[in-house]
């Protein structure tokens, strides 16, 4: 059973993922196409920036799973550690099918969002590369109704509210 002090752990992880990107110069952020090879090496350092910047912070401590460990692959493909399967913690394995799904039904700036279908199938797809086979499978049991009531919930701006923080 997951305990409120897991749950707001996940929720700060969500919220912060990415804070590690302040440390990656705009000119790549916003660039409105593919990444070089040499841009994609600057902006794989943002786990590890952000990991530096909550990991010291003792109410964020939770969050760093997420925060370090998201662009993690189950077939060790993944970034900064190249981590396998069970070596990933589990919320970093659950919050990256959560953000990919995110990611891609979204808009953006250098794409229209793809059709929440084309999303689940990649994700199906993936499972045992890069993501963790029974976090794909478990996201299957969420409802399209569901999903698409989350993102609009959210509207691109940040993630739903899982506890009171």
């Amino acid at each position: 059973m997951t305990d409120q002090k897991q749950l707001t752990d996940i929720e700060r992880g969500a919220y912060l993922h990415d804070i590690g990107k302040i440390g990656v110069p705009d000119h790549i952020l916003r660039k409105n196409g593919p990444l070089t090879d040499e841009e994609r090496k600057v902006m794989m350092h943002h786990p590890d920036i952000g990991k530096r910047l909550v990991a010291d912070i003792g109410f964020l401590k939770g969050a760093v799973p997420i925060v370090y460990c998201h662009h993690e692959r189950t077939d060790g493909k993944g970034y900064p550690r190249g981590l396998r399967g069970d070596e990933i913690p589990l919320e970093a394995r659950v919050f990256a099918v959560v953000d990919t799904l995110d990611a891609m039904i979204s808009e953006r700036p250098y794409r229209k969002p793809l059709p929440l279908s084309v999303a689940r199938q990649t994700i199906a797809e993936e499972a045992g590369k890069q993501f963790d086979p029974v976090v794909s499978l478990a996201s299957t049991r969420i409802s399209d109704e569901e999903i698409l009531a989350i993102s609009r919930l959210t509207d691109g701006q940040s993630v739903p509210k899982f506890s009171n923080v």
